[in-house]
């Protein structure tokens, strides 16, 4: 189907109706934008305007006796208003109007300067309606295409369904672009200008047009077309006159107000101005398209339909949906702390397109455990076809303390459902090698051997036992620092306190599992030899972001911020620690203390080892743990 709309373009004028009246009532969607309708502190600041009640009711009134019209969408950003409208027996075929704005003024997102769009879906074709208003002056012209990119980028409309994706200004079938674009002419001499204009003689003055250079050089509305100007330019006279700027300024005069448009299936029927109106410095401009729009023809509609249940029943009668898996059980041996293990197998499907996903167990939330993830979870597969899962183990400081303690095995089903088909049932499983890495600092101060050297029942009832707040749990003593602790800071300070970018520059993952084995194991008594000091640097931070209650518990933690600021009140905290978090909280500072002795050479400062580093420490979970290890360590400098 074809509709006639008709758009209307001007700064705020003297309204007498007659403007609108002119429209044919033969339009099914006339629409009007305004510029500087209103710029008042209140308009500006507050967004307020009894002008746009006002307006409103004088476009109403003076649209075309000959047709009644209902309103689409009313827009308005400071002085920047949009307003549309649709004949009364085509409105039930406008649908998902959506309105917004965008800002371009002063710093770039002011709305003195900007635009303002109405969309909508008209039958079963998109439409976007954009009124602007860019920036003034000749020399401005690349500020004024930047001014439409920033307005093409930034509009977004959210489409009614959930989870699709937002709709920009170029994805509509049909583009409608009118305002006050305030493009001049490169040719200055005003002279000449009112020569060629009093000639008529339009098209030579159009090769001077700063938006048809702009156009052509591909700088700008890449994909619009304009009609031809057979008009003056609307742009500067004397308000109440036809006479041209005699001001001060003496402005050239220029073709400022424009509309342009994009759609395979628009034509342009009018394009003029309106002398008649003389109370602005501009004249107004309009224009009347037909276009044509998409219109579902619901017999055919529904005949297809029909035929496509009925093929889609034939098919899923025929057959359904069955594939092949070359395994079924998986095991994963010796797993390691951050050490990442991959398993894949093949889905080969059959005749009948397949639709996979591997879905939960009742009464659990998530389709695997945390230490596993399916990759891809779900998808298509076409007849014949097939696809290669892999399943990725890797334990983290989430699931690391669990795996210790034996609370939690490498143990999991994963159940594969095809849509419209059965499931299939994967068998996961594999051995955790335990390590100081997700242990709490007292289960490791009470663990003399290395944790792989001790048996499951042991490391379960140490890692299980409550925090104490003494060492009267066990008759041995327990270590005063946890020996992986003590291993890693021993080496730094025989080593690295002189190293620059210590903590700030990442190592390397082969010796931090090199780091990891040692320090599980205690195949050496101290760390061998190492390429870098900041794979150690960076173990060490790992340590402490793993630890399941950090070193400034938790329940301490807020109170240790209040009191940061007073050595007293900081050490009251600290004391009432457990023993063993004391002491490594002690431990640490003292070394915090020993690197910043050396801060000519290190470039280490206190900014520096009081927050976390985000190019050592991996995202997520217990950043904020590391930063709260060593945050009062400006206090404890002393």
């Amino acid at each position: 189907g074809r509709s006639r709309v008709s758009l209307f373009s001007t700064e705020e004028v003297m309204w007498g109706g007659h403007m609108c009246r002119g429209f044919s009532p033969t339009a099914a969607s006339p629409g009007c934008s305004f510029q500087e309708l209103d710029l008042s502190k209140e308009a500006f600041f507050f967004n307020d305007t009894p002008k746009e009640e006002e307006w409103f009711k004088a476009v109403t009134e003076s649209l075309h006796p000959g047709a009644k019209y209902a309103k689409v969408k009313l827009v308005r950003l400071v002085g920047i208003l949009l307003l549309l409208y649709v004949r009364t027996e085509l409105a039930m075929n406008i649908s998902e109007v959506e309105a917004e704005t965008v800002g371009t003024g002063i710093m770039g997102r002011m709305g003195n300067k900007g635009g303002v769009a109405i969309r909508f879906q008209f039958h079963n074709s998109t439409v976007c309606v954009v009124n602007a208003h860019l920036a003034a002056h000749p020399e401005e012209y690349e500020r004024r295409n930047q001014e439409v990119r920033d307005i093409c980028a930034r509009m977004q409309f959210h489409p009614l369904e959930p989870g699709c994706p937002l709709l920009a200004i170029k994805e509509h079938d049909v583009v409608l672009w009118l305002g006050d674009l305030n493009y001049r002419l490169e040719e200055q001499d005003m002279e000449r200008v009112k020569k060629l204009i009093q000639t008529q003689d339009f098209q030579a003055l159009h090769q001077h047009d700063q938006l048809k250079i702009q156009r052509e050089a591909k700088l700008v509305f890449e994909g619009f077309q304009e009609g031809e100007i057979s008009f003056q330019p609307t742009y500067k006279y004397n308000p109440g006159s036809d006479d041209w700027d005699d001001s001060a300024e003496c402005r050239v005069p220029a073709w400022c107000d424009r509309i342009l448009w994009s759609g395979k299936t628009v034509s342009l029927l009018s394009y003029q101005s309106h002398m008649a109106l003389k109370n602005s410095d501009h004249k107004p401009v309009s224009a009347i398209f037909d276009v044509g729009v998409k219109v579902v023809d619901k017999k055919s509609y529904c005949k297809a339909f029909e035929g496509i249940v009925r093929s889609l029943d034939k098919m899923e009668n025929a057959s359904i949906p069955s594939v092949t898996l070359s395994k079924r059980e998986f095991l994963f041996k010796d797993v390691k702390y951050l050490q990442l293990q991959v398993e894949s197998f093949t889905i080969s499907n059959g005749p009948v397109p397949c639709q996979f996903e591997f879905i939960s167990k009742p009464n659990e939330d998530a389709y695997c455990k945390p230490w596993l993830i399916a990759k891809p979870s779900k998808g298509f597969l076409m007849p014949d076809s097939e696809v290669v899962i892999a399943l990725e183990l890797c334990v983290n400081k989430s699931t690391a303390t669990a795996l210790n303690s034996g609370e939690e095995k490498l143990e999991d089903i994963l159940v594969l459902h095809l849509d419209r088909g059965k499931d299939y049932f994967l068998s996961v499983s594999g051995n955790y090698l335990p390590s100081c890495f997700g242990c709490p600092i007292q289960t490791l101060c009470y663990m003399k051997e290395p944790i792989r050297e001790m048996l499951p029942e042991a490391i379960r009832e140490l890692t299980l036992m409550p925090l104490l707040t003494d060492d009267a749990f066990w008759e041995e003593k327990p270590l005063d620092v946890p020996k992986e602790l003590w291993m890693m800071v021993d080496l730094l300070c025989r080593s690295a306190c002189h190293q620059e970018g210590l903590f700030q520059q990442p190592g390397l993952r082969p010796e931090f599992e090199q780091i990891r084995d040692w320090l599980d194991t205690g195949t050496l008594d101290v760390l061998g030899p190492v390429a870098s000091n900041h794979s150690v640097a960076e173990a060490l931070l790992l340590f402490l972001e793993s630890l399941p209650e950090p070193v400034v518990c938790y329940k301490s933690y807020r109170s240790s911020l209040e009191c940061a600021n007073s050595y007293e009140m900081s050490s009251q905290v600290i004391s009432m620690l457990p023993k063993c978090h004391q002491n490594v909280f002690h431990y640490l500072v003292a070394f915090l203390r020993e690197l910043l002795k050396h801060t000519g050479k290190n470039h280490l400062d206190v900014n520096v080892l009081a927050g976390p580093n985000p190019s050592s420490i991996p995202e997520g979970g217990q950043t904020i743990t590391a930063k709260g290890n060593c945050h009062n360590c400006k206090r404890w400098k002393q």
